[in-house]
């Protein structure tokens, strides 16, 4: 059996909706928070049981009979994620799980600036350190990306720190290739990338929006401290704008910068490229 954990989110259940598709649903089972949330899988023959990684009893029930069991990472900054982790890496391990998937963070080793690294770092540890099997699926940025580009459509400007080359990947392709990981027979030990083909830049993107628009789309690179000041006057708490201007620091010390073609591989096609992605979400 193979269980997914964070089903009824958005990486977590597209990826349980792509392992529906190559294994039998009494072979798949999801630990969720709330079962009443999974009721769709369960209707479709889906093993649904109660689980969360502050409870660890119930993740053991939750993980039981599992061969693989799926770790989506948790995203809560306030929350103790490595505490959380390596509690939810005790369970499968005392479920009997023979192979552990976790899904971390492209760039995630030492010295990367952006600092929810330092979770995914030390969860690899955990994993290392667990005696059993273990996949880290270094997922690339998969964020929507008109919240990576900011109001360009309004501004005709992309105004953002300086940064560097990044490969932005689709979270939908992200969740097939996930799937397709867990249901091969290929068998992948320790951390493996999964990005789209390319890594770009803002200036990349500036490009691609101005041939997809007709309309010249400016790159301006703002000073560290000018961005953080205009986060703020925006109403994002300041803590929060120093997070993420360490996200720009690490792509443009190189840290997202390798396009690994691994998910191309395992889709059996090309990924979705930043600009399929944004010409889809151009008003026509």
């Amino acid at each position: 059996m193979i269980v997914v954990t964070g089903a009824t989110g958005g990486l977590g259940g597209a990826t349980v909706e792509h392992l529906l598709k190559r294994v039998p649903a009494d072979q798949v089972g999801v630990s969720v928070r709330d079962v009443a949330k999974a009721q769709h899988f369960a209707d479709r023959g889906v093993r649904v049981r109660q689980g969360s990684y502050e409870d660890p009893a119930a993740l053991r029930d939750s993980f039981a009979g599992a061969e693989q069991v799926l770790l989506v990472s948790g995203n809560d900054p306030a929350a103790d994620l490595i505490g959380l982790h390596r509690r939810a890496v005790e369970a499968a391990v005392e479920a009997g799980a023979d192979r552990i998937l976790y899904t971390s963070q492209q760039g995630a080793v030492p010295g990367n600036p952006y600092r929810p690294s330092d979770f995914h770092v030390a969860t690899e540890a955990v994993l290392a350190d667990s005696g059993v099997a273990w996949t880290a699926l270094r997922n690339g940025a998969y964020g929507p990306l008109d919240q990576v580009l900011g109001p360009w459509q309004r501004t005709g400007v992309i105004a953002k720190p300086e940064d560097g080359p990044v490969p932005y990947t689709d979270r939908a392709d992200t969740a097939e290739a996930t799937a397709a990981v867990l249901a091969g027979d290929r068998r992948f030990d320790g951390p493996v990338n999964l990005t789209a083909r390319a890594a770009l830049t803002f200036d990349d993107l500036a490009e691609i929006v101005s041939d997809l628009t007709g309309r010249t789309i400016e790159r301006v690179v703002l000073d560290d401290d000018r961005w953080i000041a205009d986060q703020v006057a925006t109403g994002v708490p300041e803590q929060m704008a120093r997070l993420m201007l360490t996200y720009y620091q690490a792509a443009r010390a190189g840290y997202f910068a390798e396009a690994d073609p691994l998910m191309a591989e395992l889709l059996g096609r090309e990924p979705r490229t930043a600009a399929d992605r944004l010409a889809a979400a151009i008003p026509a």
